[in-house]
């Protein structure tokens, strides 16, 4: 049986809220401006934890997306998915109606899911008894529900779907939704990933992994990929949503185009439940994976916008792999870690970074590196250190790494028009 006619996919719309802006043009502006969105906790107090500081959402309200009396059944996860997604839409000008409907799907998931609610409702269950506890627990914070209300706000009825691939979560969103389009299965998708879980419960989880930051007296300076003096990730919240398209759609309603999406890759490490191969060979073979995809020699590619978490073991583990899939043309491309600004959104992370390479190539723009002050000896590639930069970009990367060896890398391609 041989496989349908790929059909060509664009990206038409951007919705991003993340942790130095609520919205596209301000998440993008504060990137090249060099701003970096983390600080001390303010979701509880944190006086206690190793690690006080996160990429926190500022100035976010969920009464701008979703009326009052609905706020309270949902977590905030999906307030920040619902948020996103109607950026996305309005950035899109996509309308969905009786006559398109079922060729419009949503593919929204979230490496965690409604944390928040769930540390909520279980101190009410212990404190006042089961009879306390509220009929909508339930559907507020089960991972899938981002996408549900996503589809139901819209009226969205083709695939419907949530990956939960902890921090690869929104690339296997965005790319899984490139695949439902260029197969046939939907014409449109809303497609990206949420997180929202700066929290008592997850800080103290991930603190006890060692795996964040404890650089407190500098919080804007904690997240610092690639540098000798990392010591950890910085947990960010947000999301990141894409409205995709077949290109014959997107022209067809005269939609402004960003980009093309030419090639997804997976692969997985199987070495460890949350470090990474250290010979970064599992980052290679995706990578690999998503150039034989696209059709494409390494040399093609212009720019990465790494995973890049600033883990001591992750850093190095992407580099290795960048050089084993680039080989010399690893020196001539340009690599930088947005979460240097951001912190790391988890399973949002993908999506907001996928959004973030559309624009790199719709404004010919390379965001930073923040931090890099004194790069790793094996971090000897451009890694657009502390000020973005005009470039000129034809095709870029970006990758996506979570625990479980869950690796993810999807390819965009310029848009000429």
């Amino acid at each position: 049986m041989s496989l349908p006619t790929r059909r060509r996919v664009v990206v038409t719309g951007l919705g991003l809220v993340s942790p130095v802006g609520v919205g596209t043009q301000e998440t993008w502006d504060a990137l090249v401006r060099g701003d970096a969105g983390i600080g001390p906790i303010t979701r509880f107090d944190a006086a206690a934890f190793p690690a006080r500081i996160a990429g926190e959402v500022k100035d976010f309200d969920a009464a701008d997306f979703l009326p009052h009396k609905e706020i309270k059944k949902s977590d905030r996860f999906i307030h920040l998915a619902l948020g996103a997604a109607q950026f996305a839409m309005d950035d899109a000008g996509l309308e969905v109606t009786d006559g398109n409907r079922r060729r419009v799907g949503v593919d929204i998931g979230s490496g965690i899911g409604g944390l928040p609610v769930i540390e909520s409702v279980h101190a009410t269950l212990m404190a006042r008894g089961p009879s306390r506890v509220s009929p909508f627990f339930i559907p507020s914070q089960i991972v899938n529900m981002a996408a549900g209300q996503v589809s139901i706000r819209f009226g969205a009825q083709g695939p419907n779907s949530a990956p939960a691939t902890a921090c690869t979560t929104g690339l296997n969103a965005v790319g899984d939704a490139f695949r439902q389009i260029q197969w046939g299965h939907a014409d449109a998708m809303i497609a990206g990933g949420t997180e929202a879980v700066v929290t008592p419960l997850s800080i103290a989880g991930f603190g006890a992994m060692r795996a964040l930051s404890t650089r407190n007296h500098e919080p804007e300076k904690a997240s610092r990929p690639w540098d000798q003096d990392r010591d950890g990730f910085v947990v960010g919240e947000g999301a990141g949503i894409l409205v995709l398209e077949t290109l014959e759609g997107a022209r067809e309603r005269g939609a402004r185009i960003y980009c093309e999406i030419v090639g997804y890759g997976l692969s997985g490490d199987a070495y460890h439940i949350s470090a990474p191969d250290p010979t970064g060979d599992g980052a290679a073979r995706v990578m690999r994976c998503a150039l034989e995809d696209a059709g494409l020699e390494p040399a093609a590619i212009d720019y990465i916008n790494a995973h890049g978490t600033s883990t001591p073991l992750g850093d190095l583990a992407e580099v290795r792999g960048v050089k084993q899939a680039f080989g010399a043309h690893a020196y001539k491309l340009a690599m930088s870690s947005t979460k240097s600004a951001t912190g790391h959104l988890l399973g949002a992370a993908g999506g907001l970074e996928a959004g973030i390479l559309a624009l790199v190539l719709a404004h010919q723009t390379l965001p930073p590196t923040l931090n890099l002050e004194h790069p790793d000896a094996e971090a000897d590639l451009d890694l657009v250190p502390r000020h973005a930069r005009p470039a000129a970009v034809e095709h870029a990367l970006t990758n996506s790494f979570g625990f479980g060896g869950a690796n993810g890398a999807l390819i965009m391609r310029r848009w000429h028009g």
